[in-house]
């Protein structure tokens, strides 16, 4: 059973695309992975990518066993050149692995806070050295899905009593949600987040408030990350008309910088979410 407040995990969405993510970032042909338990005791292989066979399917790794269960022990990736023949882990999974006729290896473990949440697995069926420049883009998939848990569970525990937030604290919530939708990088769960930000929108009292056809292109663009020369080479304006249009819109809105501007003109319907 998952604790409350904690993500399920098992055949999550999330470590699929992180999966893929893997993949492509090491250009290794196979990637797999799955949840640890509650307790850290051990984590289940529940999602395979380039396998030729089932025999790595819901395999349970005791932490401090074979390979991942190192990795989740000691906190920090491992690797090994040649599994099957790999000192410094134990070989209770060769049954398992053999079958795939995996060598290189490395197991990521997905930290959330102090907690290793799921493991991550790449691998490779030739005998290969893991350099610094496949190891750290194996990491960054790894921490990535370690930011997506986190700001899914939180989002989760903000809503599950959706009553208690006040009302006069609803914008600043629809706003922090709003940016922290931007920083996902797993498509499914930033449009999930973008969903649940539409219905906390606010009915914002901006009596008389009205941005201009420009203003609206500039805070579009500005929503889309492009920095002030990048919106004035694509709307053929001045970088200081685009600083005007900015500025005017800004003071209309009554914030303070171009962040608050996007996230109070998408509550207002001055702005179409993206």
């Amino acid at each position: 059973m998952t604790p409350p407040g904690r993500l399920a995990l098992t055949a999550s969405p999330l470590v699929a695309g992180a999966l893929k993510a893997l993949q492509i970032a090491t250009e290794l042909p196979v990637a797999m992975g799955g949840p640890v338990s509650a307790a850290s005791r051990s984590h289940v292989i529940d999602q395979l990518r380039g396998t030729t066979t089932r025999s790595l399917q819901h395999v349970q790794v005791d932490t401090g066993a074979g390979l991942g269960g190192k990795a989740v022990a000691l906190a920090r990736p491992s690797t090994v050149v040649d599994y099957l023949s790999a000192q410094g882990i134990t070989h209770k999974y060769d049954h398992a692995v053999e079958p795939e006729r995996l060598r290189a290896m490395v197991a990521l473990p997905v930290r959330v806070g102090e907690t290793t949440r799921a493991v991550l697995y790449a691998a490779s069926r030739d005998s290969i050295t893991f350099g610094d420049r496949l190891l750290h883009a194996a990491t960054a998939v790894a921490t990535r899905l370690g930011r997506d848990i986190e700001v899914e569970e939180e989002v989760q525990r903000r809503l599950a009593t959706p009553t208690a937030v006040p009302a006069a604290e609803r914008g600043d919530l629809h706003a922090e949600l709003t940016a922290i939708a931007g920083s996902i990088t797993d498509e499914t769960a930033r449009q999930r987040l973008l969903a649940v930000c539409e219905r906390l929108r606010p009915e914002l009292d901006l009596p008389g408030v009205a941005l201009t056809p420009r203003e609206v292109d500039v805070l579009r663009l500005v929503s889309e990350g492009c920095t002030n020369d990048e919106i004035s080479d694509r709307l053929g304006l001045l970088p200081n008309t685009v600083k005007s249009y900015l500025k005017h819109a800004m003071r209309k809105l009554a914030v303070s910088n171009r962040v608050q501007a996007v996230n109070r003109a998408r509550a207002a319907g001055l702005l179409r979410a993206p």
